[in-house]
């Protein structure tokens, strides 16, 4: 055995002959040009997630070098191995149905391969909560180690950042503000270099929510992608992966209650995306927490907003990085912060903060907590008899002269209808109409996309319409922004209240009483069948099949039932 940890040792083939497995498993390993000196050492393995349909993680050649780099210098045997990769917009129907496959992946082959601590390599939306859910599952020594942000691009002087401004200048687009020639010109300066979307959008989420949890390096999550210090936070991860071997500090101890309450905070203050609820909610329930929406209520009330960037504010990723990141920011939420829960370097979130006491910050991007950019954090959830286990609502990034309204209901029974219908001419639609798509939950085919932000219906849009309430059971990208109610739970597709909803309906939202009504009284609504889309038909083999057995509501984070801890 090596000194710390098993190394090659750890879960031999099973032959039947213990010393003939790892007689057997040496010589293979010897087939690559290892050393009989280096197969003695303790291995972390790498979980490298790069892929050609994964723009976000294209640097991942050079951080993986960095990584090895550190392991080496620290005495581990470093050896990477592929995952399941998911570059978020060429998934289809969506990412977030195959979020659940690749954390069965990466938890099974951190079991089933020879390691002692574990490196993950992610960045792209649902590559980090996948990474995240397959690790506490594992139970073995891991740390993570996100991509980083892109840096900005320009358009005739502006600043360019993937994804907010895309979707700024599609809705000038599609009310005949852009032409065509503008909006491809746009398109090849969105996204300018490797990494993450340069926005609060859920990569930098997930990265900001990965660090408060602990499970990250302390002050990674905000370093842009194409930054040398991002190759030498991946130097130094892998000598923390190395000094993570043997010790009881595992993801699954990492995570709980205190430590997902921080990331709830930080999540609260950044303004961030509505789908790290659903995430965070995955990753808790892996570790057997539970997340309610009564309590990000709680919270949000106590949370000011104090980060200001897109889609919430003005600023980039690369401004926050700048600006101090996680650390500044951390420290104005430090008297609401469980202070005890410890990180990957084995410090308390405590110590790491004393460490960082007089470290500057630049007041435009991440405000006092005396002086917030908002007084209650950027996310809310809603509850009636439309959503009975809840939605959300991103009021950060909403019209606040919205937060109070009711409204007629027109309905769009999914995703096809929405397409077909959306941009005609003959719509009966006002501005103060409420948009409603049924049948884009997790329980429907399309498996929850980012659908929820509907677009504002091209004739109002050529009026200079900007933003409608939009209801709905999908998901929107955190780089979205609009007065939009999300993951309606429980969804159409399952029978939830959604799928009642009738064009001409009243509904009733209420930002300050935390509610969202339909205006029908129960008689009508026990006399109404939900109508079945002909696309709703169970599919019958594969992963389609698994999903569609074993998803669960938003509420539980769209895990699959047989994967939470029983």
């Amino acid at each position: 055995m090596t000194e710390r940890g098993e190394g090659l040792k750890h879960g031999l083939t099973n032959y039947g002959d213990r010393d003939f497995s790892l007689y057997l498993r040496r010589s293979f390993a010897r087939s690559m040009g290892y050393s009989r000196e280096m197969l003695e050492r303790p291995v972390v393995g790498i979980a490298n997630t790069g892929s050609g349909f994964n723009n976000c993680h294209r640097h991942f050649p050079e951080l993986l070098d960095a990584v090895k780099r550190g392991v080496l210098a620290a005495g581990g045997l470093p050896i990477d191995f592929p995952t399941v990769s998911l570059g978020e917009v060429f998934l289809n129907p969506t990412s977030l149905k195959y979020r659940n496959l690749m954390s069965i992946d990466t938890e099974e082959m951190i079991r089933a391969q020879p390691m002692d601590a574990v490196v993950l390599m992610g960045g792209c939306d649902k590559t980090v909560p996948a990474q995240l859910m397959g690790a506490v599952s594992a139970g073995r020594p891991a740390v993570m180690l996100v991509a980083g942000p892109m840096m900005t691009g320009r358009h005739k002087g502006e600043r360019l950042g993937a994804c907010t401004d895309c979707r700024r200048f599609w809705a000038r687009y599609r009310a005949g503000d852009v032409s065509a020639e503008e909006i491809a010109e746009v398109e090849g300066n969105l996204a300018v270099t490797a990494g993450t979307c340069a926005v609060m959008g859920t990569a930098s989420t997930m990265a900001c929510i990965a660090e408060a949890l602990g499970l990250i390096l302390p002050g990674t999550a905000a370093i842009p992608a194409v930054h040398a210090d991002r190759l030498r936070a991946a130097e130094a991860t892998g000598i923390a992966a190395v000094n993570l071997i043997g010790s009881a500090v595992t993801p699954e101890r990492i995570v709980n209650e205190k430590s997902v309450e921080n990331a709830l905070r930080v999540l609260l203050a950044l303004g961030g995306s509505t789908n790290a609820i659903i995430h965070l909610t995955a990753i808790a329930g892996r570790a057997g927490v539970t997340v309610t929406l009564d309590q990000l209520n709680r919270l949000s009330d106590t949370t000011p907003v104090l980060v200001n960037l897109k889609p919430v504010g003005n600023g980039y990723m690369e401004d926050f990085f700048a600006a101090g990141g996680m650390g500044a920011l951390l420290r104005e939420l430090k008297p609401l912060l469980h202070l005890d829960c410890v990180t990957v370097t084995g410090d308390t979130l405590g110590e790491r903060l004393d460490d960082e006491i007089g470290a500057y910050v630049d007041r435009t991007i991440i405000a006092s907590r005396d002086e917030p950019f908002e007084p209650q954090g950027g996310l809310v959830a809603l509850f009636g008899n439309l959503a009975p286990k809840g939605a959300i609502l991103k009021r950060s990034a909403a019209d606040a002269n919205l937060f109070e309204h009711e409204g007629v209901a027109v309905v769009f029974s999914s995703l096809a209808d929405l397409a077909a219908r959306i941009d005609d001419p003959t719509l009966d639609v006002r501005a103060e109409d409420i948009l409603v798509l049924q049948n884009a939950g997790p329980h429907a085919p399309e498996a929850m996309p980012e659908a929820g932000y509907l677009p504002i219906p091209k004739k109002l849009a050529q009026l200079g319409i900007k933003d409608m309430v939009r209801i709905s059971d999908a998901r929107m990208s955190g780089t979205a922004f609009g007065t939009i109610v999300l993951h309606v739970t429980p969804d159409a597709a399952s029978g939830g209240p959604l799928g009642l909803v009738r064009n001409g309906d009243r509904i009733r939202l209420s930002v300050k009483n935390r509610g969202i009504e339909l205006l029908v009284d129960d008689a009508e609504l026990k006399k109404r069948i939900a109508p079945v889309p002909p696309e709703m038909e169970k599919p019958t083999r594969g992963y389609a099949k698994l999903y569609a057995e074993q998803i669960l509501g938003a509420d539980q984070g769209c895990d699959f039932a047989f994967l939470r801890p029983q």
